[in-house]
């Protein structure tokens, strides 16, 4: 459900690791202290579904991690093409902001995929992990990690957030243009769809 591609941060040129096995991608990410793990996949949860049904569907396992984590605030955040006239500036605003490299000073960055994909890029250590997440995934940043997120050109995803402080998503911008010379969320999708196919 997920795929893991490491390269040098000089460059997408060289692949040092590229993996689709989940205890793998745990393995890997666990020294950098991110957290991987997957999640029962609710088929009945519409894709584009709010915040009360997604809080219904995944109550438990939203449970469990606030007891692990003590985390404070939980919402839901869903972005997907169809009526609404204004997505395609918001798509295009909201893929600007999130694909500039940033860290997070005073929380960790705590995704679960409730439908939908994104990928995580982890600058950390000379290298670059490109985490290609899909439904069913959850991903844990931890604070002070440089990373950036691209969601594509044509975003289509909805996502529990999880919060330690109530002040939600704050980024501190690096000012680095590193993501301009990675490949995009649209070139690993294509990529990662051929190879499913094939699979």
């Amino acid at each position: 459900m997920t795929l893991l591609t490491t390269w040098p941060e000089s460059g997408p040129e060289t692949v040092l690791r590229r993996t689709a096995d989940p205890a793998e991608i745990a393995e890997a990410l666990k020294p950098l202290g991110v957290r991987y793990e997957q999640w029962p996949v609710r088929e009945d949860v519409p894709s584009d579904a709010g915040s009360e049904a997604v809080f219904a569907a995944y109550g438990p396992e939203i449970d469990r991690l606030n007891a692990e984590e003590g985390f404070t605030t939980v919402d839901v955040l869903g972005l997907h093409p169809g009526d609404d006239p204004e997505y395609p500036v918001k798509a295009k605003a909201a893929r600007e902001k999130f694909l500039q490299e940033h860290t997070h000073d005073d929380d960790d960055e705590v995704r679960f995929f409730v439908s939908g994909s994104g990928i995580f890029y982890l600058h950390v250590n000379g290298e670059v992990h490109a985490v290609f997440c899909e439904k069913g995934d959850l991903l844990g940043v931890p604070r002070g990690t440089t990373h950036w997120f691209d969601m594509g050109t044509k975003p289509s995803f909805t996502a529990i957030r999880f919060f330690h402080e109530e002040d939600g998503w704050i980024g501190t911008f690096t000012g680095s243009a590193i993501a301009a010379r990675f490949p995009d969320y649209d070139t690993v999708a294509a990529g990662y769809a051929t190879d499913k196919a094939g699979a």
